[in-house]
């Protein structure tokens, strides 16, 4: 069970994700420690391990960044629900692992507090709060391969 951190807003950038003032580190354990910090200065404190961010269109706009993914992983986000990302954080999230569901209308389907389940496969979040499910379409076969095997490097490494 996740529990679901919503911000209604667009365009949440890869700088409000991770400041740019901290990618002086690979380090995810230290970019953990400063992640969503200028959207969200008490974030780290309330994310469990496995909980959601849910935000608006155009998530993870901005510089390309690895970064902003690296520090959602280290501060244990399950995964990133918005109704469209940038391509290029869209495509680093897979690349590192890391789940994002395009979801239309996210932050007016799951309110901030919420729990959640996500199956990733049949493409359905059931919002336990609610008592609802949540359709989307899920990602590729591949994407999820590259996922579940922790990355592109390691799916690379694993075939």
């Amino acid at each position: 069970m996740a529990k679901a951190h919503v911000y209604k807003r667009d365009y949440i950038n890869t700088d409000e994700i991770i400041p740019a003032r901290y990618l002086n580190t690979d380090d995810v354990a230290e970019l953990a420690t400063h992640c969503m910090e200028d959207l969200d200065t008490g974030f780290v404190g309330k994310c469990s391990a496995g909980d959601v961010i849910v935000g608006g269109v155009d998530f993870g706009c901005g510089s390309s960044r690895e970064h902003a993914v690296w520090a959602l992983q280290g501060a244990k986000v399950g995964a990133v629900i918005a109704p469209t990302f940038a391509r290029i954080f869209y495509r680093n999230c897979i690349n590192c692992g890391f789940y994002v569901i395009e979801l239309e209308n996210a932050a007016e389907k799951i309110n901030d507090g919420d729990e959640i389940e996500i199956d990733y496969g049949k493409g359905v979040i059931n919002n336990k709060t609610q008592g609802k499910a949540i359709e989307f379409r899920p990602l590729p076969d591949f994407a999820i391969e590259i996922i579940k095997d922790g990355g592109l490097l390691e799916h690379i490494k694993k075939k």
